[in-house]
């Protein structure tokens, strides 16, 4: 289970009309906050979440960096991101935190606030 910040529709369709998904599967659903918690863990503060960046690998895989509460280090040390679109007979969700780490990102020209809900996912 895990900690997250799940997109808004308004905010989901406001940021596909800025990012047009680039790959055949469109994700775009969460924030990871924190992996591994266990079910009943306290579902996390509301937050202020910024689109900050983006990262395109080329090849199959998209994301968009986010600040919550005006950082994007998660409190494992990863970087916040919404993993937006992919290709997936070569990627899942969970690489664009090495996409993130070995390319790092573009900054955006200027944060885009995003309304997410705080919850705990399985």
């Amino acid at each position: 289970m895990y900690t997250a910040y799940v997109l808004s529709e308004d905010s989901r369709r406001k940021l596909a009309e800025r990012f047009p998904p680039k790959y055949s599967k469109f994700v775009g659903h969460h924030v990871t906050e924190q992996f591994g918690v266990r079910r009943g863990a306290e579902v996390p503060e509301t937050a202020d979440v910024e689109v900050v960046g983006y990262i395109d690998s080329q090849d199959g895989l998209e994301a968009l960096v986010v600040a919550v509460n005006g950082s994007d280090k998660r409190p494992d040390g990863g970087t916040y991101h919404i993993t937006w679109s992919l290709e997936p007979d070569k990627y899942s969700p969970k690489d664009s935190n090495m996409l993130i780490k070995v390319a790092g990102y573009d900054q955006a020209h200027m944060p885009i606030s995003i309304h997410t809900e705080p919850q705990v996912l399985g």
